[in-house]
This record gives structure tokens, sequence and C-alpha cells, in this order.
């Protein structure tokens, strides 16, 4: 090889060494900038209850409708049953949040509100109880003995709740149920509110409203997933 040629290669070498480090340095500052920008996403209090130190894995399950609040029960109960046949994990390592919003908010609500308000409940969308065609009297996606009549596919709200899994209801719309209960039987929304409040199902958490949990639960690791 001639010193002509034996200085190009060396040139080359050096040339193609200096490229890389441009773009070894490229990754690594737009992974420092994504960095910071993870570290700018404000975390609140009122958020804390969605920390789960032990949990490797973690899924949030968006509702908006009656079907989608059942709907969300059989995905929560499969999310645990297939990471624990197909990965050997357990509940402790398993972390999920269905969010109550909209109309499958008043799924938040336990047997004694059902019974009192279950057709205020169920007015905007005209869902019925399959045994009775009529406006539910009991909260039905925590009763035994519907099977596959209702989208839950029995699986109930203690069912999940006894595995983990926890439950985000909408201050918005509960304040809009409260509102058009009280419009409908003359009574105080405000004692409505605070009635509806005071009787939620196991593992159930009041937030700002629905699609907040939404977006404070990815920002804490969870992935999404939507019941429709």
């Amino acid at each position: 090889m001639s010193e002509e040629t034996d200085g190009l290669a060396r040139r080359s070498m050096v040339s193609g060494m200096g490229m890389g480090l441009l773009a070894a340095g490229a990754f690594a500052a737009t992974q420092a900038e994504a960095q910071t920008a993870r570290n700018q996403i404000a975390q609140h209090l009122e958020d804390n209850w969605l920390d789960r130190p032990n949990a490797a894995h973690r899924l949030v399950i968006d509702s908006t409708t009656s079907e989608g609040g059942g709907g969300a029960l059989a995905f929560a109960n499969n999310f645990f049953e297939a990471n624990k046949n197909g990965y050997r994990l357990e509940a402790p390592s398993i972390a999920v949040v269905v969010v109550l919003r909209h109309f499958s908010t008043p799924f938040a609500y336990n047997d004694a509100m059902w019974g009192k308000y279950g057709a205020g409940f169920t007015a905007p969308t005209h869902f019925t109880d399959p045994k009775t065609k009529q406006s539910p009297k009991i909260n039905v996606y925590n009763a035994a003995g519907y099977g596959f009549s209702l989208p839950n596919f029995g699986v109930t709200i203690d069912a999940v709740a006894t595995k983990g899994v926890q439950f985000a209801v909408c201050d918005m719309a509960t304040h809009f149920f409260a509102m058009q209960i009280a419009d409908s039987m003359k009574l105080d929304p405000d004692a409505v509110y605070r009635e509806l409040t005071a009787n939620l199902v196991a593992n159930a958490h009041m937030v700002a409203a629905g699609i907040v949990a939404v977006n404070r639960a990815q920002e804490r690791g969870y992935t999404f997933a939507y019941s429709a």
C-alpha cells in the first residue's frame, strides 16, 4: 500500500469514528432530553394512591359506558389470569386501575345507592337489569347469577378488588348524577352527592375527573386500554 493510499485509509477511519461519536452524542442528548421531560411531569399527593412500588406491570382500563364498565372487569380479571398462567406472576406484581367515568360512573356505587337511585343512574342510557328488564335495583356488576347475560361475564367488582384492582371514580360525573337525581326527586343535590361518595364499592377512589385519572395513571407508568 502506498503512503498516499495508507493516509487516505487512516483519514477515512478517523472520519468514520468521528461520525460514530457524533451519532452516539446525539443519541445521548436525545435520551437526556427525554429524561428531562419525564422529570418535568408534576406529581401530586392526590394521585399517590396510584403508586404500587412492587408492581412490575401496570394497566389502566378506561370505561365511559354502562357496558364498558362491565367489560373492564372482565379485562382486568383476564390480565391477572394471563399473567399468572403465562408468566407465573401473582397479584402483588400486577397493578390494575379501572376508571369509571361518564355513564359507567354509577357502577362505583353500592347496592344501597342502586336500590334508592337506580332509575336515575340508568335514565340517560336506558341500561336495564337482564333479569327484570327494568332499571337495576342493585349494582349488577357486583352480583352473582348473571353469567354471560352481562359484559362482565360474571366477574364481580368484589372479585377483582380482592386481587387488588382499584377504581377511579369520576367526581364530575358524580356531581352530574347527583344533580339529575335531585332534580327528578326534589332533593338537595349536595346531600345526594355526599350520600353517593359515602357509598362506594371496595377499593374506590374519588378523582377530580375520570379523564384526569387516565392521564395521571399513564404518567405513573400504567399502560392504557379502553373498554367500549
